[in-house]
């Protein structure tokens, strides 16, 4: 599968599941990218970052 090269937030969507009570994760298909953690705000903010370092790294590219 290939990750998106759209630079607009919004293409990329953040699917969170509960599996217990300290058990979530989260999913990003545009990036085929599963992180797992404790919190739903932590597996929330820690995919937000990374989209956000996916989308600056085709921004970098672009410019060059």
């Amino acid at each position: 599968m290939e990750k998106s090269d759209s630079i607009n937030r919004k293409d990329y969507e953040i699917l969170i599941r509960r599996r217990g009570d300290k058990d979530y994760s989260s999913y990003c298909p545009q990036l085929g990218l599963v992180i797992k953690g404790e919190e739903h705000q932590e597996v929330q903010g820690k995919m937000e970052e990374t989209i956000q370092k996916h989308i600056d790294q085709l921004i970098q590219k672009q410019e060059q």
